[in-house]
């Protein structure tokens, strides 16, 4: 495949590595916060860096990788559509545009799969960690809880997976039926999923949920160790979107790539 890559941060150094080792060419790199000469250091043509998404810059691309900011979604993805270009977006921030994105993408020849984690792991830990809420669903003995952890430069709190993972619980536990994000100075009520946060050091990301009993405590976990595997997903988002026309959630890519 020949690949752009929408915002050059760390996710897109890391989506390049990935790409570089399954064999795929990069075609474009969008990032107006990045140099030619980073560019040419990485050994390629700094040519193929730009500060916008166009049509222009799109041709000959199958698919972008687009890890940016929220206001520049609706507008790339109008570029992505009148070029009949796939996209993998894991930008967050921007949902309240859906229906409009939506609109733009099935009018056209192109295909968006968007989601917060391309992580394969993070999914999986998702679907084990539902599982587990749906055993003790009835067991009142069991109280259930969220905590996550994040480096200190982390932006947003509770993080995308954290919510995402506590959506997935309640679905699987009728008895829960709210989450509660808030810092707690009182006890949580019985239908409260409480989700809560720790930031400080360098760790990637760690997040678990809690069967916890008077008895017991039963621990689910997923531990990022780098971004490597959210790259990974996105590259494999990327070959799976390519050809394919029509929006699709990261929950469909995986479902297929699971065999669901």
């Amino acid at each position: 495949m020949r690949v752009a890559i929408v915002g050059y941060g760390r996710m897109g150094h890391e989506i390049e590595a990935v790409l570089r080792a399954r064999g795929h060419e990069i075609a474009a790199i969008v990032d107006p916060a990045v140099s030619g000469d980073e560019i040419a250091a990485t050994g390629m043509d700094p040519a193929i860096r730009a500060d916008e998404v166009s049509r222009e810059l799109l041709s000959g691309c199958d698919v972008a990788i687009e890890f940016s900011l929220a206001d520049a979604v609706a507008a790339h993805v109008d570029e992505y559509a009148r070029a009949g270009v796939a996209c993998v977006l894991g930008t967050t921030g921007w949902l309240d545009r859906l229906p409009e994105v939506r609109r733009t993408v099935e009018a056209s020849s192109a295909a968006l799969v968007y989601g917060s984690n391309f992580s394969i792991g993070a999914h999986v830990f998702f679907r084990v960690a539902a599982g587990a809420g749906s055993l003790v669903k009835d067991l009142e003995e069991y109280d259930l809880l969220i905590h996550e952890m994040h480096h200190r430069g982390k932006q947003d709190s509770p993080s995308g997976t954290a919510l995402t993972l506590a959506e997935a619980v309640l679905a699987e536990v009728p008895r829960k039926k709210r989450i509660e994000t808030a810092r707690l100075d009182r006890a949580p009520e019985p239908d409260e999923l409480h989700v809560s946060s720790s930031r400080g050091g360098a760790i990637p990301g760690t997040h678990t949920l809690y069967l916890d009993s008077a008895a017991d405590t039963i621990e689910v976990r997923h531990q990022a160790r780098n971004r490597g595997g959210f790259a990974i997903g996105a590259v494999r988002a990327a070959e799976w979107i390519a050809g394919r026309t029509g929006i699709f959630t990261v929950d469909q890519f995986i479902d297929d790539l699971l065999g669901r």
